[in-house]
């Protein structure tokens, strides 16, 4: 058993890293994580203020990333190029947050997901919409053409590869999140960035299961009208961006408010690629906003 706290839960057949936090007779809030980061990229204070607030936090290590369990090929076998064809989907990985739920017992819960965990919450609140109290997609894109496209420095620096020696492999980590995060608050995160780069390093070090992410995130459908027949169920949905979001332009999160009417766009100015100390105030005030306009709604 990993030395921190958490457990594994077998979920749609694999085993899944994740940790149960706040009062268990909370209202529950599922946070999902994007391409190639843990469960401790959800700062620990951003838990520790919902759980603060009442509310069960669940966070999770995806498949192929921190201690979950690593989808590698068969003895023998050769991968193929993922992004040509994926070894998953993300309706796999959706349905790996639903199997969490159900090893929880939790029938529905406010899903929030970051990045392709926005990508991963709005695939879920598509196909299983009956497990969604509320949903926000925060710095995520619908998956449609021209929209949410990174800056090429961005692009380049997730898709080159990271050096597997230590001290070189989270100065590299630092620095792409330096390139896709908040650039006008670029010198009161870098020590946070630097502690986090260290901290996943860490944690768990494998790049091989970034890339069969990335392989599931270009292989996924456009989804802008599937989240226009899921606004109809009339689900509260909050759609968060970074004006300064050179990863995944704020274009993606407009287009996500567009694709369903009724959802509430809150963009922030100065965030990028991340979620920096000083809005994420703004943030947990928004997803706190909208988890209770369940309760006027039910």
């Amino acid at each position: 058993m990993p030395g921190e706290p958490g457990a594994f839960a077998t979920c749609n057949n694999i085993q899944i890293w994740y940790r149960d936090e706040g009062p268990q007779t909370g209202e529950p809030i599922l946070l999902i994580m994007g391409l190639g980061s843990q469960l401790i990229a959800w700062p620990q204070d951003f838990v520790d203020d919902l759980t603060g607030r009442g509310y069960r936090v669940i966070r999770f290590d995806n498949r192929d990333s921190g201690l979950s369990e690593k989808i590698e090929p068969a003895a023998g076998a050769i991968e193929t190029d993922p992004t040509i064809n994926a070894a998953y989907q993300l309706t796999d990985m959706a349905a790996d947050s639903v199997g969490l739920l159900d090893h929880l017992g939790i029938d529905r819960a406010h899903i929030v997901g970051a990045s392709m965990g926005g990508m991963i919450a709005q695939t879920l609140a598509i196909h299983h919409p009956e497990r969604v109290r509320t949903l926000c997609s925060i710095m995520s894109t619908t998956g449609a053409p021209f929209v949410g496209l990174p800056t090429l420095e961005a692009a380049a620096a997730v898709l080159a590869g990271t050096p597997a020696e230590r001290e070189a492999a989270i100065a590299h980590i630092a620095n792409v999140t330096r390139i896709i995060g908040s650039r006008t608050l670029e010198a009161e995160e870098r020590e946070a960035r630097l502690a986090g780069a260290t901290a996943a390093y860490d944690r768990m070090f494998y790049p091989a299961g970034t890339k069969r992410q990335f392989g599931a995130i270009t292989a996924a459908p456009n989804r802008t009208a599937a989240l226009g027949e899921f606004a109809k169920l009339g689900i509260p949905v909050l759609v968060v961006h970074g004006g300064e979001d050179s990863l995944i332009n704020v274009s993606g999160g407009r287009a996500t408010h567009n694709a369903v009417p009724g959802s509430e766009l809150v963009v922030l100015d100065t965030m990028g690629h991340d979620l920096p100390a000083s809005l994420r105030p703004q943030v947990l005030d928004a997803i706190d906003a909208n988890a209770k306009k369940a309760l006027v709604s039910a």
